[in-house]
């Protein structure tokens, strides 16, 4: 028994590290949208490189995620196990691999203006985390107590966080290219407008999307992969049209199209942009719609 006290209140501990890391992107996603709105009021040049705000906003976000890093692993040590067995787990720790690899992605300069939506994305998947998903620690089902659990949950979430800043570039290019942005008279409009030309050139976001959604079609293959093999050893059959299954596999189907039509019919534009933001969305449904209103072996919210 005071194992389970002692395990209930380290979880404890980890959600209110994890609240004081929302604190700190809070922080860090103000200064990262009032620095954007500097450089469109005095048209300054993204390239030129990085001001002290954008700095601060830098060094705040790594804060944040430095913390949220302890929350995770608190979170890990206070269950005996990966902290990645239900909703609010793979919430917090699919956001903490999102930041981490912008955080080393920051050598691109080309990505620096999407860290307002990466540090207001995090904050939004904590917060729903934290108010929606929260449940306290458990053992594991028999069928989940594998080496699989850590391989195939691990390649997902990295492919998720690829997907997911792919994203954040395919939506900048479609919010660049559009006609209402370039043609409307509205002072919101405008300074957005004006944000937006911050941003890399059409081609450039295009590209950098392009490649981020490569590595993520890569992971996501090999999670369908290792799922396919960890069904087999759990439950003696590689495939069993589960809801999560058919998901996974509609995900991959996207991505693959959208791959295949860039690279053999030169499907590009706000087209691929569209398809890119469509397999986004879908990764989103899979994780939350499916796992709150679906049943099947492979749904693991913690909530019912």
């Amino acid at each position: 028994m005071n194992s389970i006290s002692l395990n209930a209140d380290l979880a404890a501990v980890s959600r209110l590290v994890v609240e004081g890391a929302m604190l700190v992107y809070t922080f860090a996603f103000l200064t990262f949208a009032y620095h954007l709105s500097q450089l469109a009021s005095t048209k300054k040049s993204v390239r030129a490189g990085a001001t002290k705000l954008e700095r601060a906003g830098i060094i705040l976000l790594a804060i944040a995620a430095a913390i949220h890093g302890v929350g995770v692993v608190l979170r890990g040590i206070s269950a005996s196990r990966v902290p990645w067995a239900n909703m609010y787990e793979f919430s917090i720790t699919g956001s903490f691999i999102v930041v981490t690899i912008f955080l080393f992605a920051l050598t691109i300069k080309d990505i620096r203006l999407i860290a307002t939506f990466v540090a207001g994305f995090n904050l939004l998947i904590l917060g729903t985390a934290d108010t929606v998903f929260y449940v306290n620690v458990k053992s594991l089902m028999p069928a989940l107590q594998s080496y699989w659990l850590v391989i195939h949950v691990m390649v997902a979430v990295l492919a998720t966080a690829f997907f997911n800043i792919a994203a954040a570039l395919s939506i900048a290019y479609i919010f660049k290219t559009a006609k209402w942005v370039k043609a409307s008279k509205l002072k919101l409009v405008d300074l957005m407008r004006r944000i937006l030309a911050l941003f890399p050139t059409e081609d450039k976001l295009e590209r950098l999307s392009y490649r981020f959604n490569i590595i993520g079609f890569i992971l996501w293959t090999f999670t369908l992969i290792a799922g396919a093999i960890w069904a087999e050893r759990a439950w003696h059959r590689y495939w069993g049209w589960d809801t999560k299954e058919v998901w996974t596999f509609i995900i991959w189907t996207i991505y693959a199209g959208y791959l295949h039509a860039n690279a053999t019919r030169g499907w590009n534009g706000k087209r691929s942009a569209w398809l890119a933001i469509v397999g986004f969305v879908a990764i989103l449904f899979n994780f939350t719609v499916v796992n709150l209103f679906f049943k099947g072996l492979h749904v693991y919210s913690g909530l019912k």
